[in-house]
Formats: structure tokens, sequence, C-alpha cells
């Protein structure tokens, strides 16, 4: 048995397991009674641990298997590119119970810094919070102060008692008439062994206060970001789009503003004003001021009665108008209400939204071929490019692409048609002109084709229609003759070819490709419409 936990077992858990019997060995103790519950203790962990190994692997059959990148890196970045986590093992049961006892047995000093600071902040000590305060005071009259902090904390949070641990005071007793004029005095050799951190045991009183901690912080953890998500979201990511405008109106006049106007802001006697008043709202007589004058103002329904904290946290609006109506003249909310009413009528009469979608036009280009046998013009494709001769296609020697009917054209991705159909482009010259096409006739009247100048080079050699038309769809069964170097070269030329700023219309011999352009109106598509 212990040679099967010897193979399941990893380095890492031998070596916690050794770390504890090692620290129990030191404390000292040879009887047989300690040495048997190590050697008990010992066997339940390596049963444990087999145990999560067990788990381990059929977990390993349910989760999907990583795809051997380490975490954080993205396919973007590149195989060479470093990661920032660096090369981290992936999840097992074995290394996440470890980690976490050993977690567990460290975060023990975090947890008593928290129930110090809440001690001096909620007024246990008057003397230690009126301390703080005077330290806050001196900071925000004099921020340079703030570096100087560090230093202080670690001389006399650190240094001074390690120091007196090291050399303490003489014991008290009961003859203290003895003692009473002898002074503390650090002079001499040390009295005393020098402090030192060592992880809380396991199973131990302290090991099961901090896990009572932790669930404790990760509930308040999970209490509080539910409230901040509830609280900022909705009005922030736009779900109510005229209060997230409205907000994104107000910030950037305020940022607008703070530019200009930071400087002249006495900073330092807010923030002291501020703190000043969140410590003192922790005093219990501050505290109890409050709640009575938020249980007589905010909402306490009958008069000396204390609200739950259930009652407040699911009051709406109309539960508080309803109870301030009830309430005797005084002191109330009635301002506060009335600036909400004035926001909400800001927002509903200033802030106006685009209801109707963002629209853009979309071109296709109608290609057509001349015909080497019968002459006749035959549609080709419509293309989004409109392949002119000077294209990068056409030097290349590529086909135009495409698709053979209307019908198949689609609309650009997120995007829906707007139009009910396509129409053609009347200004021909407008948008060659704006491509800066050359090589090519254009039609200002009629049916608006835009045909190439003749070229001799391109027309002498080019195949049938068929492979033509088999290249640009990309149909396996045409081939497309190739011409050889040698054939290029000896190629005869003819004189210059004629532009169309070169002549009037008509003029001149035409090539085999002519197109035109058509339009359509599109418009951006509803997500919310498309998952429904």
């Amino acid at each position: 048995m212990d040679d099967l936990a010897a193979a399941f077992l990893g380095p890492g858990d031998d070596a916690s397991i050794q770390e504890e019997d090692d620290g129990q060995q030191e404390q000292g103790s040879g009887t047989d009674s300690t040495t048997t519950a190590r050697t008990l203790r010992r066997g339940i962990l390596k049963a444990a641990n087999l145990q999560d190994k067990l788990l381990e692997k059929l977990l390993a059959q349910v989760i999907p298997v990583d795809d051997g990148q380490p975490h954080g890196s993205g396919e973007a970045g590149g195989a060479n590119e470093p990661s920032a986590f660096g090369e981290r093992p992936g999840f097992t049961v074995g290394a996440m119970s470890n980690n976490f006892r050993r977690f567990n047995a460290r975060i023990g000093v975090v947890f008593k810094f928290q129930a110090k600071a809440l001690r001096v902040l909620s007024w246990r000590r008057p003397t230690h919070t009126l301390s703080l305060l005077a330290v806050y005071t001196f900071v925000c009259l004099d921020p340079y102060l703030i570096f100087v902090l560090p230093l202080a904390i670690a001389l006399f949070g650190i240094f001074v008692p390690s120091f007196i641990a090291r050399h303490p005071a003489p014991a008290s007793s009961s003859e203290a008439h003895a003692v009473r004029n002898l002074g503390y005095s650090p002079r001499g050799p040390p009295l005393a062994p020098a402090r030192t951190f060592k992880p809380t045991k396991e199973l131990s009183r302290d090991f099961f206060r901090n896990l009572g901690d932790l669930q404790n912080v990760m509930d308040d953890y999970s209490v509080a970001h539910d409230k901040i998500i509830a609280l900022v979201v909705p009005k922030t990511n736009f779900s109510d789009e005229a209060l997230s405008s409205a907000i994104f109106v107000l910030l950037c006049g305020a940022c607008a503003l703070m530019t200009v106007t930071a400087h002249l802001i006495p900073w330092r006697y807010i923030c002291l004003v501020a703190g000043w008043a969140a410590i003192w709202s922790n005093h219990p007589t501050v505290s109890r001021l409050i709640g009575e004058w938020q249980a007589q103002y905010l909402g306490a329904g009958e008069k000396g009665e204390q609200p739950s904290a259930t009652a407040q946290a699911v009051h709406d609006n109309d539960k508080k108008l309803e109870q301030i109506q009830n309430h005797p003249p005084g002191p109330s909310p009635d301002s506060s209400l009335a600036a909400e009413r004035a926001f909400d009528a800001w927002v509903r009469s200033d802030i106006i939204l685009d209801d109707a979608p963002e629209t853009r036009e979309v071109e296709i280009f109608e290609l057509q071929r001349q015909s080497d046998t019968s002459g006749e013009w035959e549609p080709w494709l419509f293309s989004p490019s409109p392949y002119d001769p000077l294209s990068a296609a056409r030097i290349a020697g590529d086909r135009p692409t495409g698709t053979r009917f209307f019908e198949d054209v689609l609309p650009p991705e997120g995007w829906e048609w707007s139009g009910k159909k396509w129409a053609l482009d009347l200004w021909s010259r407008e948008w060659v002109e704006e491509r800066i096409i050359t090589g090519v006739e254009v039609e200002t009247e009629g049916e608006r084709w835009v045909y190439d100048i003749y070229n001799e080079h391109e027309n002498g050699g080019n195949g049938g229609d068929n492979d033509d038309l088999g290249a640009a769809l990309g149909d396996g069964d045409y081939e497309t003759p190739v011409r050889s170097q040698d054939q290029s070269r000896h190629t005869p030329k003819i004189g210059p070819t004629i532009c169309w700023e070169e002549g009037e219309e008509g003029m001149g011999r035409r090539g085999s490709w002519r197109r035109r352009r058509w339009v359509r109106m599109v418009k951006r598509k509803n997500v919310n419409a498309a998952l429904n």
C-alpha cells in the first residue's frame, strides 16, 4: 500500500508532510504516544493524498484537456511571445489541496491585521484612534509626510518590537517594591530568542479559525461584488441608453471642468474633513445618533420603531414616498427626491437618441465578357471589384471572383438589406474618376457600361470562355492555359493604347471586359432581434 501511495503522491505532498513532521520534532517529545500519533497522522495524510490523485485521474476524463498553451497566452501573440504568467501548471486536485492548506496556514497574519484595524476604527481604544487621526491630520496638511510612513512603520512596527522581544523587561513579581525603581534597560546580552513566524499547524485551533475568517471574507467579497454590480452596471452598460448617455455627458463635462479648476480646489482640507467624518461616524455615540436620525426621517414606519436592514434594502421609491407622506413636517428627503425628478426630466427632454439604425451604401460590379466566337457580351460575374485593366488581379493574371447571380450577393457581416432592390449607378464617370481608373471608355448615357480599351498584349493570349469562367468560380474541371515567358517576350507590340481621356466616347477599339456599378442600402443588424 505504501508503494502504491508513493507512486501516486508527488514530491510536493511528501515535502509538505515531512515539513510538518520536522516541525513537530522540533517541539520535542520522544514518547511512544507521540510517535504513534505522528505515524497515524502521516498515514491519514497519505491516504487523503491518494484519494486526491484518484479523483484527479477521474476528473481528467471529464474536464477538457488544455491545449498546451500557458495560462494567459493568446493566439494573437504568437508562439514565441512570452506569457505574463510564464509556464504555470494546470489544475490538479492534489496541487489545489496542498496549496490551499499552505495558504490557510499562512493567511493568519492578514486576518490579525484586519482585526487590529477594525479595533482602531471602531474606537475600542480611543487613544489609538485619536493617534491615528493625528497622523492622518499631519499627512493631509503636509502630503510629503506620506513617504515617511513606511519608514516609521518599519521602525516602530517591526524593529522595535523585535528588539524588545530579544531584550524583554523584567517580569513583575509579588515583591513589586523591590524593582519599583528599576526602569527598563536594553543593555546587556540578549535574554530571549528572536521572534519567528511559523505557519499554523494543520488541524489546530488557529488553522480552523483561519478557515472561518477565510469563509467570512469570501462571503463579504461576494456580497460587496453583487451590490457594486447591481448599483454600477445598470447605469453604465447602456441598458438604459438615455440614463447612461446622460451620465457620460456629465462625466465629460466634469472631466473638462476638473482639467481647468483642479488646482483651485483645497484637496488637503477636503481629505482632512472627509477622513475625520468617516472615522467619527464609527464612534458608538455618533453611530447611535445617525441611526436615530435615519429611523426618524428616512422611512422608519411608525415613530419609535427601528427599521430593519432587510426592509431598507427592498424599499423602492414608491414605498419611500408613501412613508414620507405619513411623517410629520420636518427635515425630509424631499430635496433629494426633487433633484431626482429634475434629473429624470432632464434626461427625458435633453438626451435625444438616434432611433433609426445606421445606414450605409454598398456596391457590386456587374462584369460581362465578350465572346471570342460570336462577339456578344455574355454575363459573367457580380464582383466586389471593378476588375479594371490596372487592378492588382489583372496585372497578376488572376481571374475575377464573385457570384453569378444577383440573388447570391449577401450584405456585409453585421448588416442587413435596407433597400428593396439594387439600383444602377448612373454616375459612371464619378466612380471611375474616384478610383483613378485609366485604360477604359465610359458610357455617360444608356446602360452606363465602362469598357476596357483594346490591348493586344492582353487579348492575344486569352483562353476560351469556359476556361475563364471556371477559373473565376474556382471550378477544378477547368484549366487555364499558361503562356511561357518566351511567348510573352516575342509577342508583337502594337502602338500605344488609347485611354478614355485621349478621345471622345466611342473612339478606339474596345477590349473584352466591361462593367457597371450597382448600389443598395444596408442597415445595422439588431443583435437582440437576431437572438430572439
